[in-house]
């Protein structure tokens, strides 16, 4: 899952890792890369070359601008391998299976990536970590990428990845469309919804459908501890819970007031995709969207800058502060059975420090791990909302099983339809839950 729900371990609390349940393809996967385990064989010129296989367009031009100062630096040459995010998983696959793995390759979410962790393709760093590198990190993207043992993806305990990219979740806000600002910016659900109604854009507000299950758990944290969600996740509470109930009573309130574009969430295989585009090009007023979509739309308009990100709102009757789901973003894998291990982990450690963060935060507006950076507000603007919800993040060792989230997704579909009560939605996902083994 890569999913944001930890906080420190040795390196600042009790390790807690996320647990997924596993689709049955992963075990084969895992079979097939663990018939290549031998390592490769080592470089006899002395010239140090490494390879990154980039999963992120993203971050593209940040790591190739870093890449080159990185040899001019060293002398180290570092080759950057971007073969997009449809083609990534597929031809890391291939190289596992000819040998041939690059010697750094972008980290992604945990169920994927178990198989090249449990075949000997990643480098435990633990250790370097508990040697001061965590300094760079915040806690929580440190626990969240830890495995503990007897995690249910059965790989072994450790920590197989580093990340200088935090994500959270929250809204995206045109002012120019929506007439919202910053310095007028709701800081509740009803605010957000009666300001929302009250705007002159046509489309005034849209959600993806896949992205509902992340927007229903922050919302539910008005409410619920990271504790009950993550119990709720593993079957041991209620879907039919108040506090999930209200979360979703606020797509109601979106839905009753008129502002949903379309009236409808967008689905399919591209959905978010669409939604950020129609934000971008300036369509849509306001999207609920995780962090990195400020980087998608750095690519998809580069001269529109003038928006905003919201954290998550507090709703009317909230117990507690909302607070985001999340997951470690963009970050490495390092391939200890390449020909050059050492130096590959050197360049990582470096890609770490506080100033390449930075240059990923001002080139692709990533939004970084880096606590100082974090706290300093040193964010391009349009993540400041986001870079809020960073120091309260759920943190918990459980996510959506398969089957609830495919519930969630469609559940939230025909409430916004008008197809469905909240308490019908409720009791469908709770049946989807019951049916998990």
């Amino acid at each position: 899952m890569h999913s944001f729900q930890n906080t420190p371990s040795p390196i600042g609390g009790a390790r807690r890792r996320a647990t997924i349940v596993v689709g049955g393809s992963i075990a084969a996967v895992a079979a097939l890369l663990l018939s290549g385990c031998s390592a490769a064989e080592p470089a006899t010129d002395g010239e140090v070359e490494l390879t990154f296989m980039n999963q992120s367009r993203g971050q593209e031009a940040a790591l190739t601008q870093l890449a080159e100062q990185y040899t001019t630096e060293t002398g180290v040459k570092i080759t950057i391998d971007s073969p997009g995010p449809a083609d990534y998983l597929p031809k890391l696959q291939a190289k596992a299976q000819s040998k041939s793995m690059p010697d750094i390759y972008s980290s992604f979410n945990a169920t994927d990536m178990a198989p090249f962790y449990k075949a000997g393709w990643a480098m435990d760093l633990t250790k370097e970590l508990d040697g001061g590198w965590a300094d760079d990190f915040s806690p929580a993207v440190i626990e969240m990428s830890t495995f503990d043992e007897g995690n249910n993806l059965g790989v072994p305990a450790g920590i197989y990845t580093v990340h200088w990219e935090t994500q959270t979740y929250g809204f995206l806000v045109n002012p120019a469309l929506t007439g919202i600002s910053q310095d007028n910016a709701p800081t509740t659900g009803a605010e957000f919804v009666d300001a929302l109604a009250a705007s002159a854009a046509g489309e005034k507000f849209s959600v993806a459908a896949s992205l509902t299950p992340q927007l229903i758990q922050g919302l539910a944290s008005n409410w619920l501890t990271d504790e009950e969600i993550e119990a709720t996740f593993n079957g041991e509470a209620s879907w039919e819970a108040d506090g999930w109930r209200n979360a979703f009573q606020f797509l109601v309130d979106l839905k009753d007031a008129g502002v949903i574009a379309n009236d409808a969430l967008p689905g399919g295989q591209d959905d978010n995709p669409n939604v950020e585009t129609s934000f971008f090009t300036q369509a849509t007023g306001s999207i609920f969207d995780a962090s990195p979509g400020v980087s998608v739309g750095l690519r998809t308009n580069p001269e529109f800058e003038d928006y905003f990100s919201l954290p998550l709102p507090k709703l009317d009757g909230a117990t507690l502060d909302p607070r985001s789901p999340g997951i470690p973003g963009k970050g490495a894998v390092i391939n200890p059975k390449g020909s050059h291990p050492e130096e590959a982990l050197d360049f990582v450690k470096w890609l770490t420090e506080p100033e390449q963060q930075s240059v990923f935060a001002e080139v692709g507006r990533i939004l970084p791990t880096n606590p100082e950076l974090l706290a300093a507000g040193d964010v391009p603007q349009q993540l400041a909302g986001y870079a809020a919800g960073v120091e309260d993040v759920q943190v918990m060792s459980a996510t959506f099983t398969t089957d609830v989230k495919t519930a969630v997704v469609a559940e939230a579909q025909r409430l916004v339809l008008g197809e469905a009560t909240v308490d019908e939605v409720l009791a469908n996902i709770q049946a989807a839950q019951d049916r998990t083994p």
